[in-house]
């Protein structure tokens, strides 16, 4: 049966530069897409979020660069709280797979595996 699950990620943004933004995000999604086998005629939508220090450009352009023409991607900014990790990507891919969640890969990148210390026990 197929269902939309929820596929996650998130990378360290070396400088708020386009270059780098747009870096950071092709490399995530890359390895989202590799470790899960997505194709994007099965991707519902996407949301990219920033730490707010991270403003220079929209990362949702590197879906766009990989032909993510027609799934609906939204870009935002990350809760500020105090403790939390700066300079941070981080995305949310709504994909319909008949995938478990026990099967779907989430994706932790550099410092960035903080986020999720249980999935690196």
């Amino acid at each position: 049966m197929i269902v939309c699950r929820g596929v996650r990620g998130a990378i360290p943004v070396k400088d708020n530069t386009r270059h780098n933004i747009l870096s950071a995000s092709d490399r995530l999604l890359q390895v989202m897409i590799e470790k899960n086998g997505i194709v994007s005629d099965d991707v519902c939508s996407a949301i990219f979020t920033t730490t707010t220090d991270i403003n220079a450009e929209y990362p949702a352009i590197a879906a766009r660069k990989l032909g993510w023409h027609d799934v609906a991607l939204l870009c935002g900014h990350e809760m500020c709280v105090p403790h939390g990790l700066t300079s941070c990507l981080r995305i949310l891919v709504h994909w319909n797979t008949e995938k478990s969640p026990q099967e779907i890969v989430h994706v932790y990148l550099e410092e960035a595996q903080i986020l999720r210390p249980d999935l690196f026990e």
